[in-house]
């Protein structure tokens, strides 16, 4: 199936006991087991089944199911929230003493969550230039468990050479992460591009609406983890949690998601809820004929803005003099989805009056919501940086991000030259 057509009816047919086209959701903590050697099996993960929707749910798993099969992965898993998604992926292969190598350009809470937290657990993470390869490649050692990155940055807006970073990372025996949040997989797919693993904030595009949150990992299948035994201990030797099972034999190229829902998961417990999951899945129904419309909205708003006399400069890959675009025409066919950046003539002060002064476009820190949405990234999302973090994240002061929506054009429009006067 095509994508358009995943995610419609991707990971569902109409169950067997009341026929339902729509997905049931499954609103229930626990499940029966059909006797005592049945509920030991499956804690010893020998049979399929569901113990208890901490773990896994039949209605997230259709969700799970679904991206996976949108992504081209062999699994998914989902999470209450993208942070706790990227925060059990990594925790997934590294421990105490390891580092991760990560592009400087990410959203302000993974930044928080790289710089601050995973410190307090012994796991350093060393920023780099994403366009600097050979200086990232530098921070690279023995005890480098991953490189982490976007594939569209939140909010810089640069785009990942995601072929020639996976080559980096295969080079040293290393994984790929990549946040695939802000194009979706509608639009850009990293796994096809040497990624090994993907993760989501489910709540942004995919969920479309900005009324439910959720996260999502998705494993590509492709990373050989028994190659790199010594490096990966955590799926190359055996688990006392489980009776001395080794995932990576037991589970084959599924190492890394088995590890993922019956490790970090099921301990940590950031579940993502049946009804959560329900509502994700009518957002992802429709994201095909959003995307186009998000990002035919963006590139006609962009395009304004680099007109404008107020505007003193446009950060949006899809306009052609981004430095960026030719990686856009590669990895998204020339879809660049809808979330751009500009500064005002006047600096941060003007900044600040122009989003002060919007009538349509809302004042917030989400992205892509149906709704056009504009934030101060300085003064929000990326407040805990000093100047110099700011400077290397790619946010400057005056800097405005928007998160344009699926309106008509005309009033979009309308609202910013009002606001710009």
């Amino acid at each position: 199936m095509k994508i358009e057509t995943i995610a419609i009816h991707g990971g569902y047919e109409p169950e067997k006991t009341t026929k339902a086209v729509a997905v049931p959701i499954y609103q229930t903590a626990s499940y029966a087991f059909d006797d005592t050697q049945h509920g030991a099996d499956l804690f010893d993960l020998k049979v399929k089944g569901n113990i208890y929707t901490r773990i896994g749910n039949p209605t997230t798993e259709v969700l799970e199911d679904r991206v996976a099969a949108m992504e081209k992965g062999i699994g998914g898993l989902a999470f209450a929230s993208g942070m706790a998604a990227i925060s059990a992926a990594i925790i997934n292969i590294t421990t105490n003493g390891d580092n991760i190598v990560s592009t400087s350009s990410l959203y302000g809470g993974t930044v928080s969550l790289f710089k601050d937290t995973f410190p307090k657990m012994g796991i350093e993470t060393r920023f780099g230039d994403v366009k600097d390869l050979e200086a990232l490649e530098k921070k690279i050692d023995s005890k480098t468990k991953l490189i982490f990155c976007e594939s569209i940055g939140n909010p810089a807006a640069n785009v990942t050479d995601i072929g020639k970073i996976s080559e980096l990372a295969h080079k040293h025996n290393i994984p790929l992460f990549i946040d695939n949040t802000v194009p979706s997989p509608y639009v850009c797919r990293p796994i096809e591009h040497g990624a090994d693993i993907v993760i989501h904030s489910l709540t942004k595009y995919l969920c479309g609406h900005g009324t439910t949150i959720g996260g999502m990992i998705v494993d590509s299948g492709k990373f050989d983890w028994k190659s790199n035994s010594e490096k990966f201990p955590m799926l190359t030797t055996p688990d006392p949690a489980y009776h001395g099972i080794v995932f990576a034999d037991a589970c084959g190229s599924a190492a890394f998601i088995t590890r993922a829902r019956v490790v970090p998961l099921r301990n940590m417990g950031g579940a993502i809820s049946p009804m959560s999951s329900f509502q994700i899945l009518q957002g992802i129904e429709s994201l095909a004929v959003r995307m186009d419309r998000h990002c035919s909205n963006a590139e006609a708003v962009a395009e304004f803005l680099d007109r404008h006399d107020s505007v003193g400069w446009v950060n949006y890959p899809g306009l052609k003099s981004h430095p960026d675009n030719s990686l856009i025409e590669k990895y998204m066919n020339g879809k660049a989805s809808s979330v751009m950046s500009f500064g005002i003539k006047g600096g941060a002060e003007a900044g600040g009056k122009f989003i002060d002064k919007l009538k349509l476009i809302v004042r917030l820190v989400n992205i892509g919501d149906a709704k056009s949405l504009a934030c101060h990234p300085a003064s929000t999302t990326h407040r805990q940086l000093n100047k110099e973090e700011l400077k290397a994240a790619g946010v400057p002061e005056d800097m405005v991000r928007l998160s344009i929506g699926i309106e008509h054009i005309d009033d979009i429009l309308e609202d910013l030259t009002q606001a710009l006067k």
